[in-house]
């Protein structure tokens, strides 16, 4: 797994819409904001895997808790 986004990859699909105003950093921000919602999915996916009674956290744990949070945005 990367440790972190590619940057160039972003900045080229940012840069598609010139129309748009783009701070400098703002591939950063993407990037931290992604993370962070892979943390709090891998959070609650763990927290579904508990209640559930099992060790590891599997695709349909994940799948689940991606459709109450993205019900809820």
């Amino acid at each position: 797994m990367l440790k972190k986004a590619p940057r160039a990859v972003l900045k080229s699909y940012m840069k598609k819409k010139p129309d748009i105003r783009i701070g400098k950093n703002a591939d950063l921000m993407v990037q931290l904001n992604l993370l962070l919602v892979l943390h709090r999915l891998a959070e609650e996916s763990r927290i579904k895997a508990f209640e559930e009674k099992t060790a590891t956290i599997k695709g349909h744990h994940i799948k689940a808790v991606a459709k109450v949070s993205s019900q809820s945005c």
